[in-house]
């Protein structure tokens, strides 16, 4: 790791937020659960949403999903990463190390570059429900952010 990229993790590891959490249990726990949250939040609008786009529930129109699942996923997105890059700032030397942490950004990467994808080949229209390519992005949607969670909870133990 070039050694100014670990001088600003040894930095972030001082701002007074990261420092009321090293020094709070109650704290930790209260940003943890929002992480938590926030990653409820998400997954639990995407898994949805993809299963919709693979065939389920077919009876129930794509565009009447859309503004009850998208602002939950955004809002899941917007808490987990702030809550994430907050429970980060404990020990981000650490963590910057850490081969589950490594494999979970990646996935966020790949996960968040999918529905990039998805949602500008999807448009939200009725006639792109059903192609092939639509059902394996959601697919891959499903696996992506499923394998994020399952890394996120390996980090802990690494």
């Amino acid at each position: 790791m070039p050694p100014a990229l670990l001088q600003v993790l040894e930095a972030l590891s001082l701002w007074p937020g990261a420092r009321w959490l090293q020094a709070s249990g109650t704290a930790y726990l209260w940003v943890n659960a929002a992480h938590i949250l926030g990653l409820g939040l998400l997954v639990g609008a995407i898994v949805p949403l993809d299963l919709r786009l693979l065939g389920l529930w077919r009876q129930v129109p794509l565009a009447a999903l859309r503004p009850v699942l998208q602002p939950m996923a955004a809002l899941g997105l917007a808490l987990a990463l702030l809550t994430g890059l907050w429970l980060f700032s404990v020990r981000p030397v650490d963590y910057a190390f850490n081969t589950a942490f490594q494999c979970k950004l990646a996935l966020l990467v790949l996960a968040l570059g999918n529905i990039a994808w998805q949602h500008g080949a999807v448009g939200w229209s009725a006639r792109a429900q059903h192609a092939a390519a639509v059902r394996c992005r959601a697919a891959l949607s499903l696996l992506l952010w499923l394998a994020m969670v399952l890394a996120g909870r390996w980090i802990g133990f690494l």
